[in-house]
């Protein structure tokens, strides 16, 4: 069971503006996506700010995203790195056996990593992950380098959205059928 003492979590910048491009994409009747909320017990609560300084996570959560693009049923998690390698200690087991098994029904699942030095989010398709699981689990390395990724799948931003990743998104399904 892990713990929590922290006002802000990593990657809630990225999340921040992914929400935001969710809610562009919902008005404009493009996607409809849900971020899945993290359950927690909280411990302990600041009563002068209401705020909780302590909290347990009550268990392990999937994917930070869920819903459909255009009637194609989606899940995906976002990440942020410091650095220009991804470690794939950040994508936990159960994530990723949740998004192998989201795509068995017939769903796509991927990551939208955002490589802070380089400042830029890339979209990180399922089978590319898998290939570098595959990978670490046969005495491989244990991450892998923004140089390994598909350059096409940037994620651009275009107008008032931030995180554009439905292009990506399209590029990808368009390149896979």
């Amino acid at each position: 069971m892990g713990t929590w003492k922290t006002r802000g979590l990593r990657g809630s910048t990225l999340e921040e503006y992914i929400n935001y491009s969710n809610e562009k994409y919902r008005e404009a009747g493009l996607a409809l996506i849900q971020k899945i909320p993290t359950p927690i017990t909280p411990i302990e609560i600041d009563k002068s700010t209401r705020h909780i300084t302590l909290a347990y996570f009550d268990k392990k959560s999937t994917v930070d995203y869920i819903g459909a693009i255009q009637g194609i049923p989606v899940c995906f998690d976002a990440k942020e790195c410091a650095s220009t390698s991804f470690s794939l200690a950040n994508v936990h087991e159960h994530q990723f056996t949740f998004m192998q098994e989201f795509e068995n029904q017939g769903g796509i699942a991927f990551l939208i990593i955002f490589f802070k030095s380089l400042d830029k989010i890339i979209y990180v398709p399922l089978k590319d992950l898998k290939l570098f699981f595959d990978r670490m689990n046969s005495g491989g390395k244990k991450s892998f380098k923004f140089d390994e990724l598909n350059e096409e799948y940037i994620i651009p931003k275009k107008g008032d959205i931030i995180v554009h990743y439905l292009e990506s998104l399209s590029l990808y399904l368009s390149k896979d059928s």
